[in-house]
């Protein structure tokens, strides 16, 4: 049986370039191609894939919140992150959202094939050029705990930040996440007091220096 993979990037010449290369082998298929976080949430429930390759950083929904939901809902399903970002603040998030797999996009592909057999068998894959940092954080987890977007801020209310710094008004963060206007607003009043920070500048720069979303090109 064919290991089902679904991609999930935002980059549409980064997955048709992945799609090409694991369509090759015998043993995986490419179910279909996401290039946002909802989108890969939604397509992963009609497809069922055994494996989702996620890009951290994409619009609308980044891959850390993407993989906690498709976890959440389909334990079963595999996710392997497949990020530019090799910090320490995304390894461990997407882990902690539920990944079994973290490799960057310069790896080779025998790698990233590699890595997609071991966690279709429920094996864990960390690239040994992050490994260092995996280590580190475990060895450290106990001894700090640091403040940042995910312990401070509700998954909606980070939800909203996003949407809030990629320029999206009120109604529209409304609409895009079923939610009324004065609800959105109740969550960025919330989320300003949390932080500490009092306007929209100010959130996007936050917004982007913890990873839930990125500047303009």
């Amino acid at each position: 049986m064919n290991i089902r993979v679904l991609l999930a990037d935002d980059h549409a010449i980064v997955r048709h370039g992945l799609c090409r290369s694991i369509q090759q082998e015998e043993d995986m298929e490419v179910v279909g191609q996401a290039g946002t976080g909802l989108a890969a949430i939604e397509m992963a429930r009609q497809l069922t894939p055994n494996v989702v390759l996620m890009d951290i950083s994409m619009p609308d929904m980044n891959g850390m919140e993407a993989t906690r939901l498709l976890v959440r809902d389909t334990p079963q399903m595999k996710v392997i992150a497949l990020s530019m970002h090799s910090a320490k603040r995304y390894v461990r998030e997407m882990f902690r959202a539920g990944a079994t797999g973290y490799l960057l996009k310069d790896c080779e592909f025998d790698e990233l094939i590699g890595a997609i057999r071991m966690v279709a068998q429920g094996q864990t894959y960390v690239s040994p050029s992050i490994s260092e940092v995996v280590v580190e954080d475990y060895v450290r987890g106990s001894l700090k705990e640091e403040t940042d977007a995910f312990s401070v801020l509700t998954q909606r209310e980070r939800e909203v930040l996003q949407l809030m710094s990629e320029g999206n008004s009120t109604k529209q963060i409304a609409a895009r996440l079923f939610i009324s206007p004065k609800t959105v607003e109740a969550h960025r009043l919330r989320i300003m007091h949390k932080l500490d920070i009092d306007n929209v500048a100010q959130l996007t720069k936050y917004a982007i220096q913890e990873g839930l979303t990125t500047p303009e090109p």
